[in-house]
C-alpha cells in the first residue's frame, strides 16, 4: 500500500502504575488518537486494550476512505503507525483485561488484571464486536469454517467456495479481499437490496464468480468436522436451499462493548454510550469516543475526530478539577 509497510514489533509488558491523569479504555483509532492528544498535553496517560491494538482496522486489508492515502492503506500498517505515535509521545499501553470500573465520584477507579488504577478522568473507547447470527452451527464451527475476519482467515479457503453473510460495506469490502483466494462467493443478505456504498457494489458486480441471495435468511450452518454447507430461506417465497460452501464469513452488524458499563453510564436502548457534543457522558469526568458512542456514522475518520474531542475535553476537565 502506498507509502506504508509494516512489521510486527513485540513490545515489553507494561508495568502499570497506581495513578494516572487519564485512562483510556480501548486502543482502536479513537483511543489511540485520544492518547496522542493527551500525551502531547503532558497528561500521564494509560491506554488499555484487551485484544488487538488498532481495533477493527488492524484486521482490515485495505482502508480506502481515510484521507491522505489515495491508493488505500493496509489497516494493520495504519494501526501500527498510530501505536508508534502514541508511544513516541510517552503514553503507556497496557494489554490486558478490565476486571471492573468505578466511575462515580473522584477519582475514577479501574482494576486491570487484578491491579487497581486511579485516574482523574477516563475515556471509554471500547468499540464494538461482530454481531452473531445465532443460528445452529455458528458456534460449533467457529474456527472450523465460520469466521468474522476475512484478513485473518481468507487465505485458508484458497480455491474453495465460501459464503459471506451480509451485504453492507463490511461484507462487500471483505468479500472483495477474499476473492483473491477463493473459487467463488455466495453473498446472503437478509434485506432485499445490497446495502453497501455504490462504489463497492459496482466493484463486486464486476466479478463473475459471485452470486447474490438477496432477501434470504440463513437458517443453519451445516457440516461434520468442518463447514460443508449453509441452509438459506427465500423470505418472499419461503423456499429453502442448501448451498455447498467450505467457509462462512459473517458481517451482520455490531454490538457495542459496554456490558461492563451498565449501571454506571447512561446507555441507549442498543447499548451505545450517550454523550453531549463535548463527548461528556452522564458521569462527570468520563468521556466517550469512537464506535461505542451513540451516533450516526461509524468510520475510522469519525473515530479519530472523536478521540481528539474527547482528549481535549478530558484535559480541560482535569485543569478545572485542579483549579
Amino acid at each position: 500500500m502506498e507509502g506504508l509497510t509494516f512489521s510486527i514489533k513485540k513490545q515489553p509488558p507494561t508495568e502499570v502504575e497506581g495513578r494516572y491523569d487519564l485512562v483510556i479504555l480501548g486502543a482502536g483509532p479513537a483511543g489511540l488518537t485520544a492518547a496522542i492528544y493527551a500525551a502531547r498535553a503532558k497528561l500521564k496517560t494509560l491506554v488499555v486494550e484487551k485484544e488487538v491494538i488498532g481495533g477493527e482496522i488492524a484486521s482490515t486489508d485495505v482502508v480506502e476512505n481515510y484521507p491522505g492515502f489515495p491508493e488505500g492503506v493496509n489497516g494493520a500498517a495504519l494501526a501500527q503507525r498510530m501505536e508508534e505515535q502514541v508511544r513516541r509521545f510517552g503514553a503507556q499501553i497496557f494489554q490486558g483485561a478490565v476486571d471492573r470500573v468505578e466511575l462515580k465520584g473522584e477519582p475514577k477507579r479501574v482494576e486491570l488484571d487484578g491491579k487497581p488504577v486511579e485516574a482523574e478522568a477516563l475515556i471509554v473507547a471500547t468499540g464494538t464486536s461482530p454481531k452473531l447470527l445465532g443460528v445452529p452451527g455458528e458456534k460449533e464451527f467457529k474456527g472450523r469454517g465460520v469466521s468474522y475476519c476475512a484478513t485473518c482467515d481468507g487465505p485458508i479457503f484458497s480455491g474453495k467456495d465460501i459464503a459471506v453473510v451480509g451485504c453492507g460495506n463490511s461484507g462487500i469490502q471483505e468479500g472483495l479481499f477474499i476473492l483473491k483466494f477463493v473459487k467463488s462467493i455466495s453473498f446472503v443478505e437478509f434485506l432485499p437490496t445490497i446495502q453497501a456504498e455504490k462504489i463497492l457494489q459496482d466493484r463486486i458486480k464486476g466479478f463473475k464468480n459471485v452470486k447474490f441471495y438477496l432477501n434470504h435468511q440463513v437458517l443453519s450452518i451445516n457440516g461434520d468436522k468442518t463447514v460443508e454447507s449453509i441452509t438459506v430461506k427465500d423470505r418472499e417465497s419461503g423456499q429453502t436451499k442448501e448451498i455447498p460452501v467450505s467457509g462462512v464469513f459473517i458481517y451482520v452488524g455490531l454490538i457495542p462493548n459496554t456490558d461492563f458499563l451498565k449501571g454506571q453510564l447512561r446507555l441507549n436502548s442498543w447499548g451505545y454510550v450517550i454523550a453531549d457534543d463535548k463527548l461528556q457522558t452522564s458521569e462527570s469526568g468520563v468521556f466517550v469516543a469512537g464506535d461505542v458512542r451513540e451516533k450516526e456514522i461509524r468510520q475510522v475518520a469519525t473515530a479519530i475526530g472523536d478521540g481528539a474531542v474527547a482528549a481535549v475535553s478530558a484535559e480541560r476537565y482535569i485543569q478545572k478539577l485542579r483549579g
